[in-house]
């Protein structure tokens, strides 16, 4: 059996905000020589119970939808962050987002404000995302709607 050394580029693993968590197996896959990524990570490694949420809109226990894009985002990411809280999860145990928007230049146009918004909720932990712009959503005064995957260390 022969062994060949793969021809991509290095892969760099880098530590996450839990890093002096021993229980912590999440890590961020940074391959070296890719330019740094700016709010998200291109891959994540973890191991462990996995959490995975529905996707989550920006209304409230009683079902009312927050008043524009930036206000349900803000709900968007509250509710993730109640669902993380209840499976025992936190922030730094994110590995996924998939943002679903109606409107893509009404995200690239509040990029400043999400961004204050995520960090107060989530912190600085950042995991792989992606952003897809669609027709609409099943509530259709939904602006945005989010789907989240954790890992929790065993």
């Amino acid at each position: 059996m022969s062994v060949t050394t793969p021809k991509g580029p290095q892969l760099a693993v880098l530590p996450t905000a839990a890093e002096d968590d021993t229980r912590s197996r999440v890590q961020v896959l940074q391959p070296s020589g890719w330019p740094m990524p700016k709010g998200y990570a291109n891959g994540m490694a973890a191991e462990g119970l996995i959490v995975v949420t529905g996707g989550v809109i920006g209304w409230d226990a009683e079902e009312r939808l927050a008043d524009g894009f930036v206000a349900q985002v803000r709900q968007t990411l509250s509710n993730i962050a109640a669902i993380l809280t209840e499976a025992g999860a936190r922030p730094e145990h994110l590995v996924r987002l998939t943002w679903y928007v109606v409107d893509m230049d009404e995200y690239l146009s509040n990029l400043k404000e999400l961004g204050k918004i995520y960090r107060t909720i989530f912190g600085a932990h950042y995991p792989a995302m992606a952003l897809v712009q669609v027709v609409r959503l099943v509530e259709k005064a939904a602006r945005v709607e989010i789907e989240a995957t954790a890992v929790i260390p065993r």
